[in-house]
């Protein structure tokens, strides 16, 4: 498929598998977690072919792959909506936030900071909707907030530190390689995301809370490390793609 299917931002992708991968950690299973799955990882190129719409000079070619992704996307909301009703809530607050995307890039300004911690946000969300996904009903009322575990929270936070330290540190090495204060920001967040997991990991439950930690060492050793001299694009994704499998291993072996 041509570039007007498939977005460019390759690491996109991780941030998207992520947070389902660590919501499937804390909910019971059921085949509606993969149509959620689906349906997730579609809307990326979907909004992809969205905002090319929004602000290329030639639109006319993202409307065939914005109809062939909008088809790969709503057949599974659909399903989706008809088993659990109350997704409906879910898919119009996501929704709003799509539309703050989407202004972002009307103005060609996708890779603004804000922009991207919107993106973050969307993606820390996910695990509580996966956990919902596995635990809710049919009916047009959510899971009741007070009846999320610890552990999804914590989770959600995961998820937040790991994808808002990884979007600082590439933006210090790539995109705002020669402004110095994104090179201290990412690092500062790195070492602050240590003392944050090992918050975490006493919400958690300890010792095996501490396997949260772990990774975050090797995140925090990585801003330190990978930015002393430059490097291409393609090593620094591999190395974020590492470091991400690296957080969802360290919940994997925290809830064992």
């Amino acid at each position: 498929m041509g570039s007007s299917y498939v977005p460019p931002q390759h690491g996109a992708w991780a941030f998207l598998a992520l947070p389902v991968m660590l919501g499937v950690l804390v909910t019971p299973w059921t085949p509606l977690i993969l149509l959620l799955a689906l349906a997730w990882v579609a809307v990326y190129p979907l909004s992809y072919a969205a905002f090319g719409l929004a602000r290329a000079r030639r639109a006319t070619r993202f409307r065939r792959p914005l109809a062939v992704w909008a088809v790969v996307t709503l057949v599974p909301a659909i399903a989706l909506v008809v088993a659990l009703p109350w997704l409906a809530w879910v898919g119009a607050a996501y929704a709003v936030f799509f539309l703050v995307n989407l202004q972002y890039a009307r103005r060609n300004d996708e890779r603004a900071l804000t922009n991207d911690l919107v993106f973050v946000f969307e993606c820390a969300a996910m695990v509580l909707v996966t956990w919902a996904v596995g635990v809710g009903e049919q009916s047009l009322v959510p899971p009741p907030v007070v009846d999320v575990p610890i552990e999804v929270w914590v989770l959600v936070a995961v998820t937040a530190l790991s994808l808002t330290g990884s979007t600082l540190h590439v933006k210090s090495l790539i995109r705002e390689r020669r402004d110095p204060r994104f090179s201290r920001a990412s690092q500062t967040f790195a070492v602050l995301s240590v003392v944050a997991a090992g918050a975490l990991a006493v919400a958690w439950g300890l010792p095996s809370g501490w396997w949260l930690v772990v990774p975050f060492v090797l995140l925090a050793i990585r801003a330190f490390l990978v930015g002393r001299r430059p490097r291409k694009p393609m090593v620094i994704g591999l190395v974020e793609l590492a470091g991400l499998v690296a957080v969802w291993i360290g919940a994997l072996l925290a809830s064992i």
